[in-house]
């Protein structure tokens, strides 16, 4: 008994020694976190809007029955790659006229509505989660986090991480295009 016990310490060391090496994988992509909700109906959930922005709030039902898909972006005014992706979520709203809602994940929203009228505002409908039990209920692992749903209320993709680059915006837009949240005519 005592062996085993000895020898726990070094098999906890090197379980954990395995994660931080697969941590810092170069050929890891941090944004492909896997989701239980791909395939899967969103998650119930009714926000109120964000006090002092013009739009209403969002719920599961605004996510269904649309006629295409539709791209939900969870994001905070505290988030520094928020304010990053916000001008690449913008032109793809005005570009190829993607039918953006986003979740305001635990922000003050006086914050949220300076940021906003800062920025300006692309969402069609933004609900305030400031318990963040709707992030849980999504999955989320920190913000930003954009899911595309499709015309039933089904999750199709989930990019964990700001929507940032060459190669996260070509990602996107694929994902985009095959959902069918492009409207007809537009996209590059």
């Amino acid at each position: 008994m005592r062996r085993v016990i000895a020898v726990l310490p070094l098999l906890a060391a090197v379980i954990f020694g395995g994660f931080f090496l697969w941590g810092l994988n170069p050929d890891r992509d941090p944004s492909e976190i896997p989701s239980v909700l791909i395939s899967q109906p969103v998650p119930e959930f009714d926000l109120g809007p964000v006090e002092g922005v013009d739009r209403p709030g969002l719920s599961r039902s605004d996510l269904v029955s649309n006629d295409r898909a539709v791209v939900v972006n969870v994001f905070a005014s505290w988030c520094v790659p928020c304010r990053a992706e916000h001008a690449v979520l913008t032109r793809l709203v005005e570009r190829d006229g993607i039918r953006l809602f986003g979740i305001n994940y635990k922000n003050k929203a006086e914050d949220a509505a300076k940021w906003l009228s800062d920025l300006g505002n692309p969402y069609e409908r933004i609900g305030s989660d400031l318990t963040g039990r709707t992030g849980i209920e999504w999955g989320l692992s920190g913000v930003p986090e954009t899911f595309i749903v499709d015309g039933n209320g089904v999750v199709l993709f989930r990019y964990v991480g700001p929507v940032v680059g060459p190669e996260a915006e070509a990602r996107f837009m694929r994902a985009l295009n095959q959902a069918g949240a492009i409207r007809t005519g537009t996209g590059s």
